[in-house]
């Protein structure tokens, strides 16, 4: 199938908490991908990325890394830059280690600064990193998310601007943070075609072939995102998104960050596949 379809870190249901434990219980649910969780750091080392990377070939499971949340590319402070860098950094390294494709991370704060401002440092910063890597032999691929709230630099033309301006950068779409920054727009079939229309007009076959999403239902006011929902308890139109999909042939991972984990992206596949 062009999407394949997996959670945001371990599945609820795995009574191994490990990634190996993850890994498995993916294919148990026929289950597709694992996004592995470096949210609060990386706190994994060479010899476990091995053997977590080789479950995965095993098991025939795509394997994608969310980087810490502690990353701010438009700092004030330059020691907290250096630090962003190096976060990202250490999670495509691992990653590399661990057969992983992309690694997601949030890039910015606007703070009083004007998105052309903040896109210009974000770029400065992610061309170093992107420049490291390169020198290292790394080719994983970088993903900043479209963000939740206006505060974080990140909204959809954002975020296509950054990987036309950087090589080896792509988007990871965040539907239902796009939702929730435009206080309730994207949500219909036709929104959902203008949104991977204009990815597809702006990064072409390299983004269609591959393509990086995180769905949920999720809960927004008038300041963006407050927190993430089961699909069916909240008002995105997820089959019309699925629908969306199959227009434009999109390939690559769907990634479900919902509260119940693994039933949402169980919901998503087969609502995906009976489309099809």
């Amino acid at each position: 199938m062009p999407l394949l379809f997996g959670t945001a870190g371990v599945p609820i249901s795995s009574s191994d908490r490990s990634s190996e434990g993850g890994v498995r219980r993916i294919r148990e649910l026929n289950l597709d991908a694992l996004e592995i969780e470096f949210v609060q750091g990386v706190r994994m080392g060479e010899e476990k990325a091995r053997k977590v990377g080789a479950a995965a070939i095993e098991h025939n499971v795509a394997l994608s890394c969310h980087a810490p949340y502690y990353i701010n590319l438009n700092s004030r402070e330059p020691e907290k830059i250096t630090a962003s860098r190096d976060r990202i950094l250490h999670a495509a390294r691992i990653s590399q280690i661990l057969g992983v494709r992309s690694v997601i991370f949030h890039p910015a704060f606007n703070h009083e600064d004007s998105s052309e401002v903040v896109l210009e440092r974000v770029v400065r910063e992610l061309s170093v990193v992107r420049e490291t890597l390169d020198a290292m032999g790394n080719d994983v691929v970088l993903r900043p998310e479209t963000t939740g709230k206006g505060s974080q630099f990140g909204d959809l033309a954002e975020t296509i601007r950054i990987a036309q301006e950087v090589p080896g950068v792509l988007p990871c779409i965040d539907f239902s943070h796009l939702h929730a920054r435009t206080n309730g727009r994207y949500n219909s079939y036709d929104e959902f075609c203008e949104i991977l229309n204009d990815l597809a007009e702006g990064l072409g076959d390299r983004w269609v072939k591959n393509v990086h999403f995180h769905i949920s239902g999720i809960e927004y006011g008038l300041k963006g995102e407050k927190r993430h929902l089961v699909l069916k308890e909240s008002d995105l139109r997820f089959e019309e998104l699925m629908k969306a999909c199959l227009t434009f042939g999109v390939e690559g991972l769907a990634i479900c960050e919902s509260p119940n984990l693994e039933e949402d992206a169980i919901l998503l596949q087969q609502t995906y596949r009976a489309l099809s």
